[in-house]
């Protein structure tokens, strides 16, 4: 992240990068692909939907803003992502769950699965058919708050989105895609590759290396 993007409002958390990086990348090398252009000449914002949700912010190349896939962003099938910070201290101070016991209700049994009871998107998508309202209520929530990240993301670009890309096995739901189209084609072309591709991305790498068209670097 750069330096800016690192900073939280309270000095002792500092945010932290955790995005599916290597999926995001390579659905933004197909983006660019389709846009006959670079990815390195282009700025993009890759939101990577499964059980974790990432959004980045892709600038010439260079990942300089994202959600943390574990602590904030959207809320996911099975993660609550961003919560009101004093309801959560309430919540953690209340006696009724053990440390653990809270990390594994925010990072596992959060989401879809706490407000209906399943992770399963298809299944919630089969209720929403049968006209359950509450499914379609929470779903249209979760694609809500994929849509505000994206927007949020638009600023950290200046406006400058050449192209938003939706990435994960959750691109194969319609309904999703759906309602995040209606709230964010107006800023850039949407481009839709579902499904998960980081062994892909790792050999794509590789070559480019091996290649000499990519740095190869030390960590």
């Amino acid at each position: 992240l750069e330096p800016v993007a690192r900073i939280s409002g309270l000095k002792e958390i500092e945010r932290r990068s955790a995005l599916h990086v290597l999926n995001q990348r390579a659905a933004a090398r197909r983006a660019a692909s389709r846009l006959a252009r670079a990815y390195e000449d282009l700025n993009l914002i890759v939101a990577h939907l499964g059980g974790g949700i990432t959004i980045g912010a892709h600038r010439r190349g260079k990942i300089v803003d994202g959600t943390h896939g574990l602590s904030e962003g959207p809320f996911t099938p099975e993660r609550a992502g961003s919560l009101p910070t004093l309801e959560l201290l309430d919540l953690a101070l209340s006696g009724r769950y053990t440390p653990e016991e809270l990390r594994k209700k925010l990072v596992g049994e959060g989401g879809l699965l706490s407000y209906l009871g399943t992770r399963d998107a298809l299944e919630v998508e089969r209720r929403m058919a049968r006209g359950d309202e509450e499914a379609r209520l929470v779903f249209e929530a979760m694609a809500y708050q994929i849509s505000k990240e994206i927007g949020a993301m638009a600023t950290v670009l200046e406006g400058e989105v050449d192209g938003i890309v939706i990435t994960g096995d959750l691109a194969r739901s319609e309904p999703l895609v759906r309602m995040i189209r209606q709230r964010v084609s107006f800023l850039a072309p949407l481009f839709v590759f579902p499904g998960e591709e980081e062994l892909l991305s790792l050999l794509e790498a590789g070559l480019r290396a091996w290649r000499g068209e990519e740095e190869i670097k030390e960590y």
